[in-house]
């Protein structure tokens, strides 16, 4: 029986409404059995905060506000579930600002009370990690390769739900680092985008170094490489000369995929891992995918990447995630509240 007739006639499955309010998007989705995306529906902001070259906390806050209760109205209405028909509301918990994150998670609490439905709270960047879960079985033990505007990590899975956080920035997370060199190089915000378009389409590519660390580490570190760039921008700038935006995009791309690629296969390798997972806003990078993706055909690595729609914020991986603690019976009550500095570590799973 296909996934339409089933949802018409036995109702099978668990139905969690998932809430995502962490930055500047607004999303709520209806995952069955944390893979079968019913509905997915994603508000953005990105046209707002163009005008300020970068999210604004506040801006983000009273936009979520506006459109949450609405979304969350359109979701259960697409879906075709009555609201007593939903198992569980699950919300973003932490990471992210911590005034959009409150939206998100009273909007949650009140659903959950007002269908008596239990509540789980959710962490975003496992939420990222399990979106390779909408497509994809994940085979354990995994390492996640987690690149986004705020984290850089390499995650280490011996099982379902259990996280260790083996690498990660010491400084700019990869989307952050995009983003400020976007700027010095003149591209609008969001500027991943646009670096990435210039540095695929460059037949040249600017001499900047690689941030390999200490010998043997997983960390990252940007700041570095970030100020390499402007420095280049800078001299082109006194020397009167014109910028080559492309050359540049392309040298900086070059020198994070390279590294980000480089310990990510050596973590896999080290840790046994049977697959290799692509997560975040970054995974959209088309130079990170093509790379990681040789890579690993190359070295006979397992590789997942979410499809575009998966890898930037959005509910459907929230609901993913959520799933994992559902089956376990792992549930939050209506006290929780947002928490920026939210660990992997301590979302893992108790068993």
């Amino acid at each position: 029986m296909d996934n339409v007739a089933e949802q018409q006639t036995g109702r099978a499955g668990t139905y969690i409404l998932a809430v995502e309010t962490s930055c500047d998007e607004t999303s709520v989705a209806i995952v069955r059995d944390g893979r079968d995306v019913l509905v997915n529906l994603v508000a953005s902001q990105i046209e707002t905060h163009k005008a300020f070259g970068g999210v604004v906390p506040e801006v983000a806050s009273r936009q979520h506000v506006e459109c949450i209760t609405r979304l969350m109205e359109q979701a259960i209405a697409e879906s075709g579930l009555e609201p007593d028909e939903l198992s569980a509301i699950a919300v973003t918990e932490g990471p992210g600002l911590v005034g959009a994150l409150l939206v998100g998670i009273m909007a949650a609490k009140a659903l959950a009370f007002a269908l008596d439905k239990p509540l789980i709270g959710t962490h975003h960047i496992a939420g990222h990690i399990y979106a390779n879960r909408l497509t994809d079985e994940i085979q354990y033990p995994a390492i996640a390769l987690v690149v986004s505007g705020g984290h850089t990590e390499i995650v280490r899975m011996e099982s379902e739900g259990r996280f260790e956080v083996v690498g990660q920035t010491r400084d700019d997370a990869v989307g952050e680092a995009y983003d400020k060199v976007a700027r010095s190089l003149g591209f609008p915000y969001p500027g991943g985008p646009h670096v990435d378009r210039a540095a695929q389409a460059s037949d040249t590519a600017a001499a900047l170094p690689r941030v390999w660390l200490e010998e043997g580490s997983y960390d990252f570190s940007l700041s570095g490489l970030k100020s390499a760039v402007l420095n280049l921008v800078n001299q082109s700038r006194m020397k009167g000369e014109e910028i080559d935006q492309g050359a540049i995009a392309r040298g900086f791309q070059e020198s994070v995929v390279e590294v980000l690629v480089a310990k990510a296969v050596r973590a896999a390798h080290q840790f046994g891992a049977k697959q290799l997972l692509l997560c975040g806003g970054v995974a959209a990078n088309g130079g990170l995918r093509r790379e990681l993706t040789a890579r690993c055909e190359a070295e006979g690595i397992p590789l997942a990447i979410p499809p575009m729609r998966y890898c930037t914020d959005n509910a459907a991986m929230i609901g993913a995630a959520a799933y994992v603690k559902w089956t376990r019976g792992e549930l939050s009550d209506l006290f929780i509240k947002g928490e920026p500095g939210m660990s992997l570590e301590q979302w893992s799973v108790t068993e």
